[in-house]
């Protein structure tokens, strides 16, 4: 009888012993967690803010909700307080209802509704994509198919004075809507039409070569790419059919022939890029877009219909493992496109707004066009270049 007793008891002591060890340790270990978690440095006016919502703040007339985050995230006095979370939250809401009350005037967030391709609404005090690039908004696909999650970056809706102005922060908010019903589309993607290139025979000049070119030198190296490399027409085939528009005029005209807008916007384009290459005004001014044109970095450029979009240009890159060897010498380039939208009008946010005169992009003069070209370009074919790469190569360009 003893023995069983002082079994048990002995029992009865391991149990307890590993009970309080159960609850002990994560108590002691509690704090190197939190160290771990700020990296080792100190955030003398940092504070952790639980930011994982339960449920999410609704919108009538939506079925998709407003979250602050999925976990844990630090929150920096000075760059984003406590108060100014519960701010930022109320002032999306806010400009979500008041699309919700006149979503007949905004076409892209209608559909999404109709739709339902919005799944959720995530607010973070800063939005990265995987480049590690910073985007006041990011469209993110998830699991579920033909559902994206919208992204908010705070800080950034601070730093431009939209918070506590949910009727400034509408429209910017409204123009996101074509990513979201874009990314959401699971429909069967158009074909590429793949017009003939001939690579290896390119005429494209070096960084010193183009520099040291007179105007009509660079007019006839743009000529003999035009021949080989250079393609003005869109590869989608997007305008058979479609109307136009003469020179500054915003009325649109029915095509005669189903190629007759193809063929007329070939014509305007070249004639546009032939003005960028050749006039004194944009070797000094957006030097940029004339490389750009004669090294080979652009490869398309073309007036383009894309209803489903509601930019007015746009310069898409082709990434790094898709890069092509142009040239005698076998240069690698990430080739881009550059594509105008023929029926849409420019905003206030593009660079050259003011100089379309309110016109749509099909009605633009070929000096304006040129011009418009030549600011995209300059504008954003670093930033589409994956970051730097063309930024690093016009600066190691052989001379």
């Amino acid at each position: 009888m003893r023995i069983e007793m002082n079994l048990f008891q002995h029992h009865e002591v391991k149990r307890m012993w590993v009970f309080l060890c159960a609850i002990g340790w994560p108590l002691l270990l509690s704090p190197l967690a939190v160290a771990s978690h700020r990296g080792g440095e100190e955030h003398a006016s940092s504070e952790i803010i639980d930011s994982e919502e339960a449920i999410g703040h609704a919108i009538p007339g939506t079925s998709f909700q407003v979250y602050w985050g999925k976990s844990k995230v630090l929150v920096e006095d000075g760059i984003l307080a406590k108060s100014q979370v519960d701010e930022t939250i109320q002032t999306v809401i806010n400009a979500f209802s008041e699309m919700v009350a006149h979503r007949a005037q905004y076409k892209r967030f209608d559909e999404a509704l109709t739709k339902r391709a919005l799944q959720k609404v995530i607010i973070e005090p800063k939005v990265f994509n995987r480049d590690g690039k910073e985007f006041m908004f990011l469209v993110a696909r998830t699991k579920h198919q033909g559902q994206v999650k919208l992204l908010i970056n705070a800080s950034a809706l601070k730093k431009k004075g939209l918070v506590n102005h949910p009727d400034q922060l509408v429209p910017v908010l409204a123009r996101e809507f074509q990513w979201v019903v874009s990314k959401a589309d699971t429909s069967k993607k158009r074909q590429v039409f793949a017009g003939t290139r001939d690579l290896r025979h390119a005429p494209i000049q070096t960084r010193k070569e183009i520099d040291n070119s007179t105007g009509g030198e660079r007019k006839k190296t743009l000529q003999a790419l035009f021949e080989s490399y250079l393609i003005t027409v869109d590869e989608y085939n997007s305008l058979q059919q479609q109307p136009y528009y003469e020179a500054g005029s915003a009325t649109s005209v029915p095509p005669a022939q189903a190629d007759s807008t193809t063929k007329l916007y070939d014509i305007r384009v070249r004639e546009a890029l032939q003005h960028i290459v050749r006039d004194p005004y944009f070797q000094e001014h957006t030097p940029k877009a004339v490389r750009s044109l004669l090294n080979g970095k652009i490869w398309n450029v073309a007036v383009s219909h894309i209803d489903s979009r509601d930019w007015a240009t746009r310069t898409r890159v082709l990434p790094k493992d898709k890069a092509v060897k142009v040239g005698e010498q076998g240069k690698m380039i990430q080739p881009a496109k550059i594509l105008i939208n023929l029926h849409r009008k420019a905003v206030p946010d593009d660079p050259y707004y003011v100089l379309t005169n309110d016109l749509p992009m099909g009605a633009l003069s070929t000096n304006q066009l040129a011009q418009v070209i030549a600011l995209e370009i300059k504008n954003q074919i670093i930033e589409k270049s994956m970051r730097g790469h063309v930024a690093e190569d016009a600066r190691t360009a052989p001379k």
